[in-house]
């Protein structure tokens, strides 16, 4: 299934629904308190970049941000994809433009922090394919089992 993937505003119907499904599909995996997402609103705002990826219909089937916390460190955010449509590789290549964004910007560091337990699986999978590496907490996220950190060194050049 080809798809596009481009830079876009959040603030879209279609983002919309897919940000309500990722909720729907977190909402059983931890408590609340330990689930960290970002609104539409919020990944409006300039330090955030979202990437959506869209079917040859032109319907929104995925998406992924890259949230700028300072010169050097940047953090992917709200990663998803309809279910409709997993292990079709959108995901890896929403994860690549993520990290080619970071790298153009010419961060140090990608990091992440995702959820842990088996429907978290395949992220963790994904993650580890493209080179992130398990790491601590970082920023202000609590340490906890409910939630797994990964990064990406992004100074050395891509990974082989």
């Amino acid at each position: 299934m080809p798809v596009s993937i481009a830079v876009e505003t959040p603030l879209q119907d279609d983002v919309r629904a897919l940000v309500t499904k990722l909720n729907a599909h977190l909402l059983p995996l931890s408590p609340l308190e330990f689930q960290f997402k970002m609104t539409v609103e919020q990944m409006a705002d300039s330090d955030t970049t979202l990437f959506v990826a869209r079917d040859e219909s032109g319907a929104a089937v995925g998406m992924g941000a890259l949230k700028v916390h300072s010169a050097e460190l940047g953090e992917v955010k709200r990663m998803f994809t309809d279910p409709e449509v997993r292990g079709k590789r959108i995901g890896s290549a929403l994860l690549d433009a993520i990290v080619g964004l970071a790298r153009e910007r010419s961060l140090k560091v990608l990091m992440l922090e995702t959820g842990t337990g088996e429907g978290m699986a395949e992220a963790h999978r994904l993650y580890t394919r493209s080179g992130f590496a398990e790491r601590g907490p970082f920023l202000d996220y609590p340490d906890s089992e409910w939630s797994a950190f990964f990064e990406l060194p992004l100074d050395a050049g891509p990974p082989a």
